[in-house]
């Protein structure tokens, strides 16, 4: 009778520790899980609060500002249901969710931009720009962001990011140009103005830089052209003054 019973307590032990371990492992998965999507929220965090910080060197929209404060704020939401008991996150929320119900202070409808004229600034600026897009192109596909405002925005920073880049080879056209640089103006130039030919759109700014830079090539391929041809003129007289002085007449001393 005692060797039965012993065997039964076995059997439950057996049962008890894999139920123990595999409760363990449930609960050890789970606190991976919440780390690793704590840390998610924590990076879209310092992403988004980033790009405002840095929003004086990019001509950002109040709409824009308010797509990343809301950013901000759902993500705290998520770390706060995740780490009810942290006071820190639960502050950080209610700070977060004053700044959108009120108006944004970097905001700045505008489209002028000033150029940089350090490439790494340059650099620096286009990457923004791409990081917003990419921002305001995910907000979308959560729902977050209406479709018709997302198009207006998504369209207001490509300009933007059109105007860098011709506007940058403009720049260093002219420079080239004024350096008597012809053949790397042209260069520039011609990357500009095929850059201003690829868009899908036509507007006034387009317009215009399209006739500027065509203005720019043809008065750079006159230029050339009549340099070719004083070339091959002074060629000529050369040669004619060589052949003059071998068939002139020999001198008698």
């Amino acid at each position: 009778m005692l060797v039965p019973i012993i065997i039964v307590l076995i059997v439950a032990l057996i049962i008890i520790a894999v139920w123990v371990s595999a409760v363990q492992q449930h609960k050890e998965k789970q606190e991976a899980e919440r780390r690793k999507e704590l840390a998610k929220q924590k990076r879209i965090i310092e992403e988004s609060e980033d790009v405002i910080v840095n929003s004086s060197n990019i001509p950002m929209s109040e709409f824009m500002i308010q797509v990343l404060q809301r950013r901000v704020h759902d993500a705290l939401a998520v770390m706060v249901e995740l780490s009810p008991t942290s006071r820190e996150l639960k502050n950080r929320l209610h700070e977060s969710k004053e700044r959108m119900n009120s108006t944004p202070e970097n905001a700045n409808n505008s489209d002028n931009l000033s150029l940089p004229d350090n490439d790494k600034q340059l650099i620096a600026l286009v990457q923004g720009i791409k990081k917003l897009r990419g921002v305001l192109r995910s907000e979308h596909s959560k729902g977050k962001v209406e479709t018709q405002k997302f198009v207006a925005e998504d369209r207001r920073l490509e300009k933007l990011q059109l105007k860098i880049n011709v506007e940058s080879q403009i720049k260093r056209g002219v420079a080239a140009r004024t350096a008597n640089m012809v053949g790397s103006a042209r260069q520039y130039f011609e990357k500009a103005y095929a850059t201003i030919c690829a868009v899908t759109y036509s507007d006034e700014y387009v317009t215009n830089k399209k006739q500027l830079l065509e203005s720019y090539l043809n008065e750079i391929s006159n230029e050339l052209k009549a340099s070719n041809e004083s070339s091959v003129k002074q060629k000529k007289e050369q040669e004619q003054d060589d052949l003059d002085v071998l068939f002139a007449p020999k001198k008698k001393w």
